[in-house]
């Protein structure tokens, strides 16, 4: 196994880690690992896919228009 040193780690930092790998009875190394493993385990976004996507979108809505009235309406709605 590799080792890692990480360095200035700010105090508010740390003490966050440590809660956190108290709460889920870890130690911090194993914390350590385990928010990395989750960070790292996001697939990286396709732009050309992503761009397809929003193009398609575009197209099924572009018809499709809102009146300030109706936006102003749909919002108040939600509130209550």
């Amino acid at each position: 196994m590799t080792n890692l040193t990480v360095k200035n780690i700010p105090p508010f930092i740390y003490e966050r880690l440590k809660m956190q790998a108290e709460n889920n009875r870890r130690s911090i190394n194993k914390e350590i690992i385990t928010i990395l493993e989750k960070a790292l385990a996001i697939q990286p976004i396709d732009v050309e896919t992503a761009l397809e996507n929003a193009r398609k979108l575009r197209e099924l809505t572009a018809s499709y228009t809102l009146t300030t009235e109706e936006i102003e309406e749909m919002i108040n709605e939600g509130r209550e």
